[in-house]
Formats: structure tokens, sequence, C-alpha cells
């Protein structure tokens, strides 16, 4: 039988979008509601600490908080490769702040996501769908199948 794993998590995140044309080209922030679900194979041993899981979710909260939550909450996130850069030299500035080789839209704030979780996996277990939610109506979405 294929069952998924799914574990939601949240994080407070803070971006601007350079030479954008609406007002998120001003520093503002979400709430973000992340989705994260997995899939593999239930384990069937009586002597297993795991038996009957295919993943504790204690153990998928350790991986997303590590390589996502504790990354970007409370985070400013800027392009790095235009002027937005400068708000790093500025002396006694923001104190958690990410400098992206992209753009932060939600698109590619979940393509890196995606990229952060995939790695760190155990060995069985593959991630099959992410969400990235931005607001109560917008969100992307990643799908396995589709990459």
């Amino acid at each position: 039988m294929n069952l998924r794993v799914t574990k939601i998590f949240d994080f407070e995140t803070a971006h601007a979008l350079w030479n954008y044309d609406g007002k998120c080209k001003n520093i503002h922030g979400h709430s973000y509601k992340l989705t994260i679900s997995i899939s593999g194979d239930v384990i069937n041993d009586i002597n297993h600490v795991k038996n009957g899981m295919i993943i504790d979710f204690g153990d998928l909260k350790k991986i997303v908080k590590k390589q996502v939550v504790d990354v970007y909450d409370h985070c400013l996130l800027l392009n790095g490769d235009t002027p937005h850069a400068n708000y790093a030299k500025v002396e006694n500035g923001f104190s958690k702040m990410m400098l992206c080789d992209y753009q932060p839209t939600a698109e590619n704030m979940l393509i890196d996501i995606v990229k952060r979780i995939q790695p760190n996996l155990p060995n069985n277990i593959k991630l099959r769908y992410a969400k990235l939610q931005e607001t109560d109506t917008s969100f992307v979405e990643w799908f396995d199948v589709d990459n």
C-alpha cells in the first residue's frame, strides 16, 4: 500500500523584491506555512523501535526544522545580486539576513527549500510534495512527479 506522511511547519520571514512593479518591492513579511509530504516503506519489524511507521513525525520535524525553519524564521531575504545586498553592509543592521542568489519570491524560496530537504532525508524516504503558502489564498506547490 502506498502512503505519504505529511507535516506542516510555520515560520515568519521578511523579503523585498528588487525591481518589482508592485508593493512587494518594499520590505514586508509573511507568516509562511510549509507542507512537506514524504513516502517510503512502512517498517514492519516488531523489534524495530519505529515499527509501523514510515518515518517518525519527530524525525521529519528535526530535518525540516534544521534545514528550513531555523534558516528562514525571522530572516530578511534579499536578492544578493542586486543593490539590496547593500543592506548587509549597514552597521548594526539586520541581525538575520540571507542574501539569496535568486529573487526571493515564493516560487524561488520553495525551490531552495526542496533542495535543502531532499539530500537530508534518510535513503529510504522520498520527498513527494512541498507547498509553501505565503498568504491564506496564495501558495506555490512542488510535486516530485513533475520533476
